[in-house]
């Protein structure tokens, strides 16, 4: 039982600590990083009480965060090889964040609807055409490559057009978003549905099954595993156009947060920024990949 609370994680953390009570040479904000730091240890003690392997990649991850602070306190706050002003102690970022925690969850709420409404539309758009073309060998083949050539096409140079247009920034990100998502997985939804196994289709021709039952009952379920590929392609570009159209000329979301304090040289939101939309997008992929699992759960 000891060696479930004697691990390389717990040790980084009584080290981040110690890290704290040195000397500054910079205003650092240690008590953020320390509550943050506790907070994060009950956590991982729960996460170590009721694990049942060794190596738990929670525990890996939080021993890899432990570490970063660490780093990051000893070069900012504590040594001074990072520039303050464009790389401020990990402690000030916490607090920036505590302090912009209303306005940081408005433009998440901002960024987050923008992308479920440009990336469900693709989808529910993309999938049923996947389907339509991927079932005929020639139209298929061709509906590939015209889609690779217009998906080779960056989604954020519509933006002057959606601008000219559209009647708002958000419908044009919508749109992008919408472009960014569709191809992927239009194209994988037809690789999917050409290469399903022949034997597949010719036994559910032999029952006789009607056509919209062969494209969402016996297509679809087949195809799944190469549709999730365009899927999550389709999502990781989404966030990168996204937060690129928001910078552009958005009046808020995350993209917008960023760009608005980087131009006034407040690199501390600016870092708060850059945080928040990782691990934005960080959830986000790991709730898509537990979807993922669960509709893929019979393979």
């Amino acid at each position: 039982m000891a060696k479930r609370f004697l691990r390389v994680t717990n040790l980084l953390f009584l080290i981040l600590l110690a890290v704290q009570f040195l000397p500054d040479i910079t205003e650092s904000c240690s008590s953020y990083v320390i509550g943050f730091a506790v907070i994060a240890e009950i956590v991982v003690l729960i996460v170590s009480a009721f694990s049942k392997n060794k190596s738990d990649l929670f525990l890996d991850i939080m021993g890899a965060l432990y570490a970063l602070l660490i780093a990051w306190t000893l070069a900012s706050a504590k040594f001074g090889w990072l520039r303050e002003s464009l790389f401020p102690p990990p402690g000030r970022v916490f607090r920036q964040f505590i302090e912009d925690a209303d306005k940081i969850f408005i433009n998440i709420g901002s960024s987050l609807g923008i992308i479920l409404r440009g990336y469900i539309l693709a989808a529910v758009t993309a999938i049923p055409l996947g389907l339509l073309f991927g079932q005929n060998l020639r139209l298929g083949s061709a509906a590939s490559y015209i889609s690779k050539f217009l998906g080779s096409i960056p989604p954020i140079v519509y933006i002057p057009y959606g601008i000219a247009l559209l009647p708002t920034f958000r419908s044009v990100s919508v749109f992008v978003i919408f472009l960014a998502s569709f191809y992927p997985i239009l194209a994988s939804t037809m690789s999917g549905v050409l290469n399903i196994d022949e034997k597949l289709i010719n036994s559910a021709k032999v029952l006789t099954v009607g056509k919209f039952t062969m494209l969402f009952s016996v297509m679809l379920p087949a195809a799944l595993p190469q549709i999730f590929i365009g899927c999550n392609q389709g999502l990781s570009v989404s966030f990168i156009l996204l937060t690129s159209a928001e910078m552009i000329g958005a009046q808020d979301g995350m993209g917008y947060y960023v760009k608005q304090y980087s131009d006034f040289g407040d690199y501390t939101r600016t870092i708060v920024g850059l945080l928040v939309i990782g691990i934005v997008v960080v959830i986000v992929s790991f709730l898509f990949n537990k979807l993922q699992t669960l509709l893929l759960r019979w393979k």
